[in-house]
């Protein structure tokens, strides 16, 4: 488990989380709270639901925070496997990803067959089905809903302007782009994405990728081999 919150020398953010790699896959499950309210959201809880719980009681240097809901970039197993579950034991809504991301939903249990893992995955009914321009709450901090496909075709990212804070899902990692050999991805598209949708929110912004550790735009802008500004030709 370790800290997510992008770096400010002048204050404090509105918006910090932990990260807690789950599953066989070690996907990066995120618990961001708005500091203000100690209001939380646990974003793509793809299983391990104990080591969820436990980081949410833990947060907050042990105070805990108050989940209010769950968020979901895309509806893949190591990301979604546990939603279902944490909704029925945590009370609360399931928020995100876009609407065409019911493609992957709806197989939950056909994924968890496949790639042997993720034994009670169930398939998963958002609450609430995110779009491109749509907004989402954590206690006071708003985060803007980029529907960025490509990986997947509902993909999206959760950005909070204020907090120069991104939750990128397998869009983007340091040093990597997301997989596009699943059925309905899109390499194309997921260039797109990245370029059109992501870099024009700043080189500052950090990023919480589905995997790995923590990068920033602008680093990946310089260095990442498949969508650095020289890897495409300066775009």
């Amino acid at each position: 488990m370790s800290d997510a919150a992008a770096p400010d020398a002048h204050q404090p953010p509105p918006l910090q989380g932990v990260i807690v790699p789950v599953t066989a896959f070690q996907q990066n499950c995120s618990i961001l709270w708005c500091v203000k309210t100690g209001r939380a959201a646990v974003v793509d809880p793809g299983g391990d639901l104990e080591r969820i719980e436990a980081a949410i009681a833990q947060a907050r240097d042990g105070q805990g925070v108050v989940v209010e809901k769950i968020l979901l970039t895309h509806g893949h197993l190591d990301h979604a496997g546990g939603a279902m579950d944490l909704k029925e034991r945590l009370g609360v809504p399931i928020e995100g990803p876009q609407e065409e991301e019911v493609f992957w939903l709806s197989a939950m249990e056909d994924q968890a067959r496949r790639f042997g893992a993720g034994a009670g995955a169930r398939p998963v009914t958002p609450d609430r089905w995110l779009e491109d321009g749509d907004q989402v709450t954590i206690g006071e901090v708003a985060l803007d809903v980029f529907h960025c496909p490509g990986h997947t075709p509902g993909h999206v990212v959760f950005h909070s302007p204020d907090a120069q804070l991104a939750v990128v899902g397998d869009v983007l990692f340091q040093g990597s782009i997301g997989r596009t050999d699943f059925p309905r991805g899109n390499h194309e598209e997921l260039i797109r994405s990245i370029t059109e949708k992501l870099w024009p929110l700043g080189d500052d912004t950090a990023f919480i990728p589905g995997h790995g550790p923590m990068s920033t735009f602008g680093q990946e802008r310089r260095s990442n081999p498949f969508v650095s500004d020289q890897a495409l030709g300066g775009l």
